[in-house]
């Protein structure tokens, strides 16, 4: 498997999720904000955390017009997979590649910790590596992560099943974190092939560091 990874001035974890699928065996390349093509091969385009362009005016605001963006919408568009993770669902949100927009957390407070998270919907690429109610334990590191969409907007996602994982406590019960609409913490377009989630899945791939639930949310992407 191909595995493309995004970076801009400011991303910070490029090189967390190149490890995290290189060990699973996958051959990753990193593509540079300014170029205008995704390799030919790529199977996944993944657009890591950070802080694309220091988050100036909103997270993912600037990172959207990006040289590289027009090869990632291009395609998304033709069916190829994207994963957008942390600031690289901002991106993806501000681009129009998935619905609804990020808030600031509603404690203006960056928040940095392991979060338990609810699988919502595994009718995906994504998820599909995990049973419906499972609940995972994925580190978050977020100060805008606030998710928001209209009431409208919500009924669509949740007609779709677009809505992919929701925060909670350890027994699955749905917790507030940030202020997220129906503490919505991961989405994915109609067609889903395009995703999104605030927690980091690469940051939860071995016990020595705590946790590795992150391991069979990206091994969906390997079938």
């Amino acid at each position: 498997m191909n595995v493309t990874v995004l970076q801009f001035p400011g991303t910070n974890c490029e090189y967390d999720t190149r490890y995290a699928f290189e060990k699973l065996e996958a051959k990753v390349t990193i593509v540079w904000h300014k170029d205008y093509e995704l390799p030919d091969n790529t199977d996944l385009v993944v657009i890591p955390g950070g802080f694309s362009y220091g988050d100036y005016l909103r997270s993912g605001a600037i990172a959207r017009f990006a040289n590289i963006m027009t090869a990632v919408q291009d395609f998304a568009a033709k069916g190829g997979k994207v994963l957008g993770i942390c600031n690289g669902f901002q991106i993806l949100l501000e681009a129009g590649l998935l619905p609804g927009a990020m808030k600031r957390n509603n404690t203006l407070h960056f928040i940095s910790k392991y979060q338990h998270l609810k699988v919502i919907n595994n009718d995906n690429t994504f998820l599909q590596e995990l049973n419906q109610g499972d609940i995972l334990n994925i580190p978050v590191a977020h100060h805008d992560g606030n998710y928001y969409i209209d009431e409208m907007g919500l009924k669509e996602l949740e007609n779709n099943g677009q809505i992919l994982l929701k925060y909670c406590d350890e027994k699955g019960n749905l917790k507030s974190l940030n202020g997220s609409v129906e503490q919505i913490a991961g989405i994915c377009n109609k067609q889903k092939n395009v995703f999104g989630l605030m927690p980091h899945p690469e940051r939860a791939i071995e016990t020595l560091l705590g946790c590795d639930d992150g391991v069979k949310m990206l091994q969906g992407f390997f079938k």
